[in-house]
């Protein structure tokens, strides 16, 4: 489920770079924070399993100049964190060890991931993927045994750069202290943030900053108001802090000296699985909206691929199989059957062949010979390339209508340039492969020849009085020729000679029969042209289309890599279910 998650939010992150991508731009940074969140969530989980027993983590959060490092050097009764009266002067999450060592936070490495850790003194301006982690000898009266975490901003210009370093201190938090001064407690991204993390169920402080002598009921009662419409859970306890002049540090009341150490033991790490679930199970239809979107686009393109499919082989069938004129193969069959009969005139040709050639060889050179022009010379061919460009334009067509309507106009007007650019390469793979087909179906072709040969031997009578007449042998002669690639299969079934001897054996005693024969070999060859043609060559080719389209502008994740995250929700070991 990590890497899901990680490869989704690179996702997001790479669409989102993308030029076009403005109109979704807040939605999409909204919810790749989530997923930065959610991948913290993971690996939280991961650190707790490996190690049960770890340090208690204090995470302080809050927007600009509310005083954060202030209150660390406060609670940690030290200056251990560096303050500024400038914005944006903390961008790395640094963390502070409060009677326990960094050997006890070990772990922390493999949660933060790709982040580096580097001591707080070494730690460099210009990266974000970084944190420090300090083991202080200082004891504060406040403090229970953790790490106290300061964070940069999360609501400045620049926030964007280091909001990962946040999100990623927020989720390992155990205890979150949110920081507010009087000026900024009602910024709107104060209670985005903590709406956003309600489904953690962290226990939860909020210290009410820079506060002149009382103001502070009026304000306690506007974060009430402020807290209930952005969360459904208890409206959390409030610190009051007064700035002293003395030590120009803010004051932590005396009465609230225990308030930390009695959350410490509210934190159960038991209950985290159940809050990863709770935050998985929230945000996972609306991360996956632009995949789920993509999908029934491929859907719908796989539609229209199955009945651009149907309709061609209905063409297919109506002007070739099924039409009195056009279909030749039959034909061919019947030509075979007449070079396989013993008739006056060429009795002795086929006789001299038979005996220098064995049967298995004769077939290699009958069809070797053909493949150099019946190919070329079929109208089958022809009808199956004019019926693959029609397919064509009419899939182009139905592009061009979804690239005018829907969710994925650009998902459909991309694949429709893709589909335009690759036309003429499919029709020539089409064509090469229509000629292998037909090639390759003669051996089909003989077989029909070699059992209606059979069957006129069962009929005697019929066999000899089909020797007896001239225009059998007149028929045969046109056969040989065909094979030789002297005349083309429409000259073949035209010819007079061929349509007598069909008639004269139609209207014999094997004609029923032989009506059978035609109609399974008719079968067969539409089975054949609609699984080597259709669904192998074309189908194929173009279902793979999608595969293609740019990396950049779309995510690209397969139903079975969906499907597979899905069933590893399902399976996960400490019970996690979302669907």
């Amino acid at each position: 489920m990590l890497e899901f998650i990680q490869l989704l939010n690179q996702r997001y992150q790479t669409v989102l770079s993308q030029p076009g991508t403005e109109a979704g731009k807040f939605s999409y940074q909204q919810r790749i924070d989530q997923l930065i969140l959610a991948e913290a969530l993971i690996r939280k989980g991961q650190l707790i399993d490996a190690s049960p027993e770890q340090a208690l983590q204090i995470t302080i959060v809050g927007p600009t100049q509310a005083g954060k490092s202030t209150l660390v050097n406060v609670l940690l009764n030290s200056s251990v964190a560096g303050v500024s009266p400038l914005a944006g002067y903390t961008i790395h999450p640094q963390g502070f060890c409060h009677h326990v060592s960094l050997v006890d936070c070990s772990g922390l490495q493999r949660y933060f991931g790709r982040f580096q850790q580097f001591q707080q003194e070494h730690i460099p301006k210009e990266r974000y993927d970084c944190y420090s982690l300090t083991e202080k000898n200082t004891d504060s009266p406040y403090m229970p045994a953790g790490v106290l975490w300061d964070t940069p901003d999360f609501d400045s210009i620049d926030s964007a750069t280091y909001r990962e370093g946040v999100i990623r201190a927020i989720a390992l938090a155990d205890i979150i202290i949110l920081v507010v001064s009087k000026e900024k407690y009602a910024d709107q991204s104060v209670w985005d943030i903590m709406s956003a993390l309600e489904a953690l169920h962290q226990p939860t402080v909020i210290c009410l900053n820079k506060l002149s002598e009382g103001s502070e009921a009026l304000l306690i009662q506007s974060l009430k108001e402020k807290w209930q419409l952005a969360r459904t859970d208890a409206f959390p306890e409030v610190v009051p802090l007064y700035y002293q002049k003395q030590t120009g540090l803010p004051f932590w009341p005396e009465a609230k000296r225990t308030l930390l150490k009695h959350l410490a033991s509210r934190a159960n790490p038991k209950k985290h699985a159940r809050c990863e679930q709770e935050f998985v199970q929230k945000h996972w239809q609306n991360w996956l909206e632009p995949v789920i979107a993509e999908h029934k686009a491929l859907s719908d393109w796989q539609g229209f691929v199955d009945e651009a499919i149907r309709q061609a082989l209905d063409n297919y069938q109506r002007d070739y199989l099924n039409h009195p004129r056009h279909y030749e193969t039959f034909q061919q069959a019947m030509a075979e059957l007449l070079t396989l009969l013993e008739i006056p005139g060429l009795a002795g040709i086929l006789t001299g062949a038979r005996k220098v050639l064995t049967w298995p060889v004769k077939q290699m050179m009958k069809l070797g010979r053909k493949s150099l022009h019946i190919a070329d010379s079929s109208h089958e061919i022809v009808l199956l390339n004019q019926i693959a460009e029609h397919f064509l334009i009419q899939l182009a067509d139905r592009l061009l209508d979804s690239a005018g309507q829907g969710k994925q106009r650009l998902w459909w007007k991309e694949f429709s340039c893709l589909l335009r650019s690759q036309r003429q390469g499919i029709l020539q793979d089409f064509d090469k492969s229509a000629k292998e087909y037909h090639v390759s179906f003669q051996q089909d072709v003989e077989k029909t020849a070699q059992r209606l040969y059979r069957k006129l031997q069962e009929q005697p009578m019929v066999l000899n009085s089909l020797r007896a007449t001239r225009v059998t042998t007149d028929a045969a002669a046109i056969a040989l020729t065909l094979h030789m690639g002297g005349i083309g299969m429409h000259d073949l079934i035209v010819a007079p000679a061929m349509l007598t001897v069909t008639s004269l054996l139609a209207e014999s005693a094997i004609g029923s029969y032989m009506h059978k024969v035609e109609a399974e070999l008719k079968l067969h060859q539409f089975n054949t042209v609609k699984q080597a043609l259709f669904v192998e060559c074309i189908g194929k080719k173009l279902l793979a289309l999608p595969e293609q389209l740019s990396r950049l502008t779309h995510f690209n994740i397969s139903p079975e890599q969906l499907k597979a995250a899905e069933l590893q929700l399902t399976e996960k070991r400490h019970g996690l279910r979302i669907l």
